[in-house]
Order: C-alpha cells, then sequence, then structure tokens
C-alpha cells in the first residue's frame, strides 16, 4: 500500500470551497491526494453527472499540478482504495452531525479493509455550514453562493439553473 497517497471520497455535487480547503490541508500530510467522485451506477442521482463533476475538480485542483488527481468510482469505497493502492480514506468533518455519520462509516470501511485508516479533518470556520445541497438549494432560488464555491462552480450552478448570481 502506499502510504504518501490518500484518497478523498465524495459526491462533489458540486465541489465546495469547504471541499477545496480540505484537499488543500490534505496535502500538508500527504504526497498526493487522489479526489475521488462517489456514484451509484444503478441509481443515477445529483445534479451533475459524474463526468460533470470531475470536470469541475479537474479545473478547480490544477494548481496543485501532479500532487492531486481525479476519478471517480461506483461500489465499495474499500475496494476502490485498495484498487489504488492507498492506505488512507480523507474526510472532512463540519459539525457533530457528521462525526457520528463519519464515524460510522469509517468503522464499517476498517471491518471491511483492516488495512484502510481514516483521517478526519475539521472543516475550517469559514466553511463550517457550507453544504453542495445548501449551495444548490440557494443557487436555484438566484441566491448569492460567491463565497461558498469556486467561481467556475458558481458559473455552472449559474447554466443549469438559469439564475442570476
Amino acid at each position: 500500500m502506499n502510504k504518501h497517497l490518500a484518497i478523498y471520497p465524495g459526491s462533489f455535487d458540486p465541489i465546495t470551497n469547504g471541499h477545496f480547503d480540505i484537499i488543500r490541508r490534505g496535502l500538508r500530510s500527504f504526497d498526493h491526494v487522489c479526489v475521488a467522485v462517489a456514484y451509484n451506477a444503478q441509481k443515477p442521482s445529483g445534479l451533475f453527472t459524474p463526468d460533470e463533476r470531475v470536470e469541475m475538480l479537474h479545473e478547480v485542483t490544477g494548481e496543485f499540478g501532479d500532487s492531486v488527481s481525479v476519478d471517480k468510482f461506483h461500489g465499495l469505497l474499500v475496494d476502490y482504495v485498495a484498487r489504488r493502492g492507498a492506505a488512507t480514506i480523507i474526510r472532512g468533518l463540519r459539525a457533530v452531525a457528521d462525526f457520528d455519520y463519519e464515524f460510522q462509516l469509517a468503522l464499517m470501511n476498517r471491518h471491511l479493509n483492516a488495512n484502510v485508516e481514516t483521517v478526519f479533518l475539521m472543516a475550517d470556520a469559514e466553511y463550517l455550514y457550507t453544504s453542495a445541497t445548501l449551495v444548490k438549494e440557494v443557487a436555484a432560488l438566484g441566491g448569492d453562493i460567491s463565497k461558498q464555491v469556486p467561481e467556475s462552480v458558481a458559473r455552472r450552478l449559474k447554466e443549469k439553473f438559469g439564475a442570476s448570481q
């Protein structure tokens, strides 16, 4: 297993500045972070397709060069992590409610593959209440999301909803 590689999974529908902050901070501890877009192949959902999410992530993480890669996967996360040869999963936490859910996931992942560790990074205070779901709701109603998402993502949300932001 590659201990210098960490997998940062999520739906990233869309990527927020909070996600970006976790990627940036993950690079302080790992040589390479693979941002992995999770999707359900049998039950597609989300505002953006997995391919659109990957495109947005490439646009936003380009400044990190070869230190960040972007991929997509479906199925069990621990299986994906093993296929990539990684030993660590990065997860971001915003509040106590996140911790409870993420702790359950981490324990199940450890049960499924004891060689994979989960590292939790606390969200920066600026992003404690930023969520992709909330961003989409505000964008759909024409609200200002410029401080919650990168500019290119705000543009794509505007295109999706046809609203001014």
